[in-house]
């Protein structure tokens, strides 16, 4: 029999790089030249192999492989990881929600032999911003000097923490250190606190900010500071001055994106002048800038606030038509205008003809439909729905449902009371208050109806969640 030919480290990098199987990956990269008859020599992985791994165990969120090769890592001599492989693992970690998880290996780096720098500093901190973890952002923030000094891009995070919070006082509190320090602010420092401003509703200070940032830090405006004061300016229904923010971009040659041109139109809309709305598309026209399925979905939501369903099914139609495919956000909100004025055939018959016009419902579709039948009492349908809900793997509300089987309770529908309930033991969604209502039910209701048979469908229910 021939004999295999052994794997090499450059042969290993290579095939996991092609491998696309984290699983497969991660046993090759273990036991790249398995044998079950001998013994063989612990093979040498190179600081490559190491990173393709982690990588592909990182994306695929597989943390206790990944966990192990960082194990396996730390023992290695023959060289030092790089910072970049520990901010990719703080990167997957805070993605998937574990902060507590990504700070242990931020502690950990100086224990494999690799210095943490502002990069790595950088990283944790955007990670916990994802996260949320405010008060462990400060910690870390205050403790980093002691091995390395922050730069513009750590200040910008903590700005933009500020800002998350809601927090004008101390966003000015970080930017004045910054200063203090000598780190030059760029644009994502000004267009950060710029939107500080405008949601806290201080937009001469705003644009006295903007001023600065071009006159005394020599940093010109870009499209997101723009942007944002054109939404700060509609939020407070000053859309003559919004416009004319926007004038100025295109006078300065800014490309005016279809995300401006969307804010512009929503503001039209909600201080009642949709009849500029048309200009609006015409100059977007002019420019070079199409409209996107957001801006439909701003007309759509703007003629469906006034109950004008024929024109934002109208406007639907008219994507298709200019090829832009309308997306699940374009349908829910027709059906929840429909639904909100009582039109409970027409909702049903657009929730009806998504699929056709390729677009599949998802679980705010189906929320908005069952609730609005239970409301309107046309209860049968609104089992159906919700039956063909569970089917899909989409969770009603809970508070909602239990208000359903209330109605049908104190309405003595118990024939109703048993489908929802199967309905729901199909999907496991039996909670403590539908358990509570059964039993009142069964105690005090039992000569209406045999409800041995709900328990048994809640008990199968739940055998087969544990099979």
């Amino acid at each position: 029999m021939e004999k295999l030919k052994k794997i090499s480290q450059f042969r290993l990098s290579s095939l996991l790089r092609q491998q696309n199987d984290p699983i497969i990956a991660f046993n090759l990269f273990l036991n790249p030249n398995f044998c079950p008859n001998s013994n063989p020599k612990p093979f040498n992985h190179s600081l490559l192999s190491y990173d393709l791994i982690i990588t592909k165990l990182g994306r695929a969120k597989m943390f206790h492989e990944l966990e192990l090769i960082l194990s396996k890592l730390k023992l290695e001599t023959r060289f030092n990881p790089t910072e970049i492989m520990f901010c990719n693992v703080i990167t997957y970690y805070c993605r998937a929600r574990l902060p507590d998880k990504a700070l242990q290996v931020f502690d950990e780096m100086p224990t494999f032999r690799c210095r943490r720098t502002v990069k790595s500093l950088n990283t944790l901190l955007n990670g916990l911003l994802i996260c949320r973890e405010f008060e462990i952002m400060e910690r870390i923030f205050v403790g980093f000097e002691s091995f390395d000094c922050p730069d513009v891009c750590t200040y910008n995070v903590m700005i933009n923490a500020c800002r998350m919070q809601g927090d004008l006082v101390s966003a000015w509190k970080v930017f004045d250190e910054m200063r203090k320090r000598r780190i030059q602010p760029n644009v994502v420092t000004f267009s950060t606190l710029i939107v500080v401003l405008c949601e806290s509703s201080k937009l001469k200070e705003a644009f006295k900010l903007m001023i600065d940032m071009s006159r005394v830090y020599k940093v010109d405006p870009n499209v997101y500071v723009y942007a944002s004061l054109i939404k700060g300016l509609c939020e407070v229904k000053e859309l003559n001055q919004a416009f004319r923010v926007k004038d100025e971009m295109l006078k300065r040659k800014i490309e005016v994106d279809s995300a401006v041109y969307t804010t512009l139109i929503s503001g039209l809309f909600k201080v009642g002048r949709k009849d500029e709305v048309e200009g609006v598309l015409e100059e977007m026209k002019s420019v070079g800038c199409k409209p996107d399925t957001v801006t439909y979905n701003a007309i759509i939501t703007g003629y469906c606030a006034e109950d004008r369903f024929d024109l934002g099914l109208r406007v639907l139609n008219e994507m298709e038509s200019k090829g832009c495919k309308p997306d699940v956000i374009s349908f829910n909100v027709i059906i929840r205008a429909y639904v909100n004025a009582g039109l409970l055939r027409e909702a049903m018959d657009l929730f009806e003809d998504m699929p056709r016009r390729g677009c599949k419902p998802d679980v705010l579709s189906y929320r908005i439909l069952v609730q609005g039948l239970i409301d309107g009492m046309v209860l049968k349908d609104a089992i159906l729905f919700l039956d063909e809900m569970i089917f899909k793997g989409f969770a009603p509300y809970p508070t909602a449902i239990n208000a359903f089987m209330k109605r049908l309770r104190e309405d003595k529908n118990f024939e109703l009371l048993f489908e929802v309930l199967s309905t729901l033991a199909k999907g496991n969604y039996i909670d403590i208050d539908c358990w509570k209502l059964v039993i009142d039910v069964v105690f005090k209701k039992s000569e209406f109806l045999n409800f041995c048979d709900v328990f048994d469908a809640l008990i199968t229910s739940e055998d087969t969640q544990l099979l």
